[in-house]
């Protein structure tokens, strides 16, 4: 056998175990890394038991025709028993996320807020059991039930559209509860497609009304108008989600990654005139928001003045200021200046292992808005979650899904409680 035919079998064999074991500790020193061990890690942690199915095909066919004889059959083998350990810990800290998102809605909310949610009948719909043994689909790619798509909603062509998810039981009137989702993309890509779908499918199937936006991108948007878009989009919503059956008094965001960052602004600075250039009066407010990994501090993410790439990425493209020279503007697009008593119930969830967003802004921001909020926080830090964990339709994703849903339930009975204790 040839040095090169060695040297590629070699790394064919170490591979599985690099990539599991970049699964569970993630580098994040920066880019170029902190990206490839996204990359490399975000796969594996969400589909640990797929990927150890494939793994174990792959050593099988390494060690056809008495190769596992072999000193490099041998070594083949036991990296493969390492990297299965590793995949099956990911598959534990998977199923234990049920544990740790209802802990923290426990603490959030309180030991009755399931009781109450059902008390006002807008307890989580029945859907079918999770199996913590199951592969879930890598990616809910069939067609979502659009009610409507492309729907202009400011001047920026098709950066300013949004669509409409329903199931088609909903009629113009009904008042169904809305969400709003914030796409991700570091501010410079995304649209109203894949993003999100396991939530918005469980919400729509459980009578919601889901609204997909686009908003203007960098480099050709500056900020604030990535801002100002959400906003906008909020305002039309409020004006018009009554033709879509949907209640224009409740209405929730979410939004992951940048969409995070967005949607924690969006409903912090509820009403911020300088946010709303010509729709100053627009209320923009909303009822909870659920932000997902995001960006809450744009000159500290980490708690180590921020990974040095990706403040320089906004300082050239996003807000195309130095975070030195304009430290106020940039503090005044972070949402943790914004956390006050004014602020709506919020929910944040973060990954514990996001090589791109380090989990350390989140935990701030939930402390932040522990201290001086009037509303309820539920922090929930899932253990070995990489950055956009829930994309896929992964075991975490759909426990994640089904925590929110009953987050969302709480804060919808609360508010149909207190509607109706106002009308009596």
């Amino acid at each position: 056998m040839t040095p090169a035919r060695t040297t590629i079998r070699m790394a064919s064999s170490t591979l599985p175990a690099v990539l599991t074991a970049n699964a569970l500790r993630p580098l994040s020193i920066g880019p170029p890394v902190d990206r490839w061990a996204f990359n490399a890690g975000w796969h594996v942690s969400e589909l640990p038991l797929l990927v150890l199915a494939g793994q174990v095909a792959g050593t099988v066919g390494f060690l056809r025709h008495g190769r596992w004889r072999t000193g490099p059959g041998l070594a083949r083998i036991g990296l493969q028993a390492l990297s299965a350990a590793g995949l099956l810990a990911l598959q534990h800290s998977a199923m234990d996320s049920k544990r740790i998102l209802e802990e923290a809605l426990v603490a959030g909310l309180g030991p009755g807020y399931a009781a109450r949610a059902a008390s006002a009948g807008v307890g989580p719909a029945e859907g079918p059991s999770i199996r913590p043994w199951a592969v879930a689909p890598a990616w809910i790619s069939r067609q979502p039930r659009l009610r409507a798509s492309g729907i202009s909603y400011g001047p920026a062509g098709r950066r300013n559209e949004l669509d409409v998810w329903a199931d088609q039981s909903i009629e113009p009137g009904d008042k169904a509860p809305v969400l709003l989702q914030v796409h991700g993309g570091a501010w410079m890509t995304g649209d109203t497609r894949h993003q999100a779908y396991p939530l918005m499918d469980r919400l729509r199937s459980a009578g919601w009304v889901c609204v997909p936006i686009c908003y203007r991108l960098s480099p050709g948007a500056t900020w604030p108008d990535h801002i100002v878009d959400v906003k906008r989009a909020l305002a039309w919503v409020k004006t018009h989600i009554d033709d879509y059956g949907g209640d224009p008094d409740f209405v929730v965001i979410t939004g992951g990654s940048a969409g995070g960052h967005l949607c924690a602004l969006a409903a912090l600075s509820a009403n911020a005139p300088e946010f709303q250039p010509g729709f100053e009066d627009a209320d923009t407010s909303v009822a909870a928001a659920v932000p997902f990994y995001g960006v809450y501090d744009l000159l500290d993410w980490n708690g180590r003045g921020g990974p040095t790439g990706s403040v320089q990425h906004i300082e050239r493209l996003v807000l195309k200021s130095s975070p030195t020279a304009d430290r106020s503007r940039w503090e005044h697009a972070s949402p943790l200046w914004w956390a006050g008593p004014g602020a709506p119930p919020v929910m944040l969830l973060h990954g514990s292992n996001d090589s791109l967003v380090p989990v350390d802004g989140a935990r701030r921001l939930a402390r932040a808005l522990k201290e001086v909020s009037a509303q309820p926080v539920v922090y929930a830090e899932l253990p070995r979650a990489q950055h956009a964990f829930d994309i896929y339709a992964s075991l975490r994703t759909l426990y994640t899904v089904r925590a929110v849903e009953r987050f969302l339930a709480w804060v919808r009975a609360r508010y149909l409680l207190e509607r109706s204790a106002r009308v009596a």
